[in-house]
């Protein structure tokens, strides 16, 4: 399922500090890891960060992640409003990820699913613990195990040696 992010929202429950420099960037590489992690396509997954100086606003995709920075002196909340109206009959298939009570009951009302950020986070936390570590050695399944000696019995290669 895609999803509207919050990101200032987002941000402090993964463990991240709104008053960093890169903390939208660092955001972003987390949900782009997600998107990898879940296999979801380029696209699925949009966050709204607000308070992006002139020259900074503007939407960007940046891998399977596209982010919008919305400019100073709007809000965030009221660029998700307006994505959530754009895609009229099809919110309905979207996820809108924010801790704001309004911005929640306006998602429901676009009949969009609604989770709060706290959730979202754990969801990242988890997918991220579950995720293969680059010297963690995988152990094959006694079925996979069985499914390759098919295969090699079936080509001729179990024989000793001789293939």
């Amino acid at each position: 399922m895609p999803y509207l992010i919050d990101g200032h929202n987002l941000i402090p429950k993964v463990g991240l500090r709104l008053d960093s420099v890169d903390d939208e960037m660092e955001l972003i590489a987390i949900l782009q890891e997600f998107c990898r992690l879940e296999g979801a396509p380029a696209g699925q997954v949009e966050v709204f960060f607000d308070g992006a100086p002139a020259p900074h606003a503007g939407t960007r995709k940046l891998g399977a992640v596209t982010a919008h920075f919305v400019q100073l002196g709007a809000t965030a909340d009221n660029a998700i409003r307006k994505r959530l109206k754009a895609l009229g009959r099809s919110a309905r298939n979207w996820t809108v990820v924010s801790s704001d009570r309004q911005v929640q009951a306006e998602a429901r009302a676009a009949r969009a699913e609604v989770i709060s950020s706290d959730t979202f986070a754990g969801w990242l936390k988890q997918a991220r613990d579950s995720a293969p570590k680059p010297n963690q050695e995988r152990k094959l399944t006694q079925k996979e195990i069985d499914d390759w000696l098919k295969l090699f019995e079936g080509r001729g290669h179990n024989k000793k040696f001789g293939g």
